[in-house]
């Protein structure tokens, strides 16, 4: 039978503690025992279905993170309280002083910024490439090399990453791949394209109502216990622990992530096409003018679609800045950072989630003061939203 990630996350069933059809919610930091031996085989890790303190786990965390591995298509799940809160720690798990790393160069801002500012000061370092390159990213590793980090679709640029290539690499050198999975959950299933370490932010798509932040690690059984370890592990000892409350809440918008995507992944590409033909420069992976378009068709989940993510370049800041402003105006989406809201969300990349990376530096990764970056909403009627937008843009001479 074909990996089919959103039949696994509705296969799995819990009960509620009375019977209901969510299951209860552990409103508890810490946990009792009815004896002193089976709280220390708690702590020691040796004893299954048992709570010691919810920094280290509790039963709300774990059903989440049973359901995003179930979509993911690993063996375990962590749930961190934040994307960063999931990034970081894989990366000081992975790597420790000395060691290197080598990372895409289009991605998160504040990815960016830890592997550029914060990592060197514990002597970690990154070299920063071409991930559409293989050949590249290969010439980068070293004997001190532990990962390679990218995106499976980037952020802003929406470069591609071919990732049963890149794994064949990390094999090669046996050294880990880690793959950020934000932009397409669904979409795209990197695990079973070969990536070690699959990592979310689950405030973006997966939760879709930005009221929480979250993040999550997947992984096999043995990363995620050496994550989750009380004397040596990265997410236990940095402390990001997502709050039940919050797990309970992501879970519940999880169940219709499916109905979500293929929606947002309809609604971009309509627009896409559209935006193209009007003699816009456009990115989205669904166009065939996309350099990454055929890798692209052969990686994802098909009837998901391509996601929900374009950009359109308007040539100046200045204008981009206009032009958000206008669309906002006349209700057709939010100027604001993240993605994967009901709502559409536009942003100018340069001066927001990318600000942290220098100027002369965007500029040789082709991220332009012009781009703006687009989580296309929900819009029942996207051809509505079309004709709104292209009567703003036309309103400001960016069409004739």
């Amino acid at each position: 039978m074909s990996f089919k990630p959103a039949n696994n996350i509705q296969d799995l069933q819990h009960f509620g503690e009375f019977g209901g059809v969510n299951p209860s919610i552990s409103d508890s930091a810490t946990y009792t025992f009815l004896s002193a031996k089976k709280m220390f085989d708690t702590f020691e890790g040796k004893a299954e279905g048992c709570y010691l303190y919810s920094r280290h786990s509790s039963p709300s965390n774990l059903y989440l993170g049973e359901a995003i591995a179930a979509m993911e298509g690993t063996e375990m799940a962590h749930v961190t309280a934040s994307g960063m809160g999931a990034i970081t720690p894989v990366m000081f798990q992975i790597c420790g002083a000395g060691d290197h790393m080598v990372s895409s160069r289009t991605i998160y801002g504040g990815t960016y910024a830890f592997l550029k500012n914060f990592a060197p000061r514990l002597n970690i370092n990154t070299s920063f490439v071409d991930i559409t390159k293989p050949e590249v990213v290969e010439a980068a590793i070293t004997k001190n090399t532990k990962m390679i980090y990218c995106e499976s679709v980037s952020n802003p640029l929406l470069e591609i990453a071919n990732i049963a290539e890149l794994s064949k690499i990390a094999k090669k050198h046996h050294i880990k791949l880690v793959v950020d999975n934000t932009f397409s959950p669904l979409t795209l299933s990197p695990a079973k394209l070969g990536a070690d370490v699959v990592i979310h932010s689950l405030t973006k798509f997966i939760n879709g109502t930005n009221d929480t932040v979250g993040g999550v690690i997947c992984s096999t059984t043995e990363f995620i216990n050496q994550l989750r370890s009380v004397n040596d592990g990265a997410c236990m000892l940095l402390g990001s622990t997502m709050d039940s409350l919050r797990a309970a809440s992501i879970m519940k918008n999880l169940r219709t992530l499916h109905l979500r995507v293929k929606q947002h992944s309809k609604n971009a590409k309509y627009l896409a096409e559209k935006f193209e033909q009007d003699g816009l420069k456009t990115v989205y992976p669904g166009l065939e003018s996309h350099p990454s378009n055929d890798l692209y068709k052969r990686m994802i989940n098909d009837e998901f679609g391509f996601g929900g993510m374009m950009t359109i370049d308007v040539g100046s800041l200045d204008k981009a800045n206009e032009l958000m402003e206008l669309m906002q105006n006349n209700n057709l989406g939010y100027l604001a950072v993240s993605l994967g809201f009901y709502k559409t969300l536009f942003s100018a990349p340069g001066s927001s989630t990318s600000s942290e990376i220098p100027e002369e530096e965007q500029k040789e990764m082709g991220l332009s003061d012009g781009l703006i970056r687009f989580s296309i909403g929900l819009d029942d009627d996207i051809e509505r939203t079309y004709q709104m937008m292209n009567q703003c843009m036309k309103q400001l001479h960016i069409l004739s």
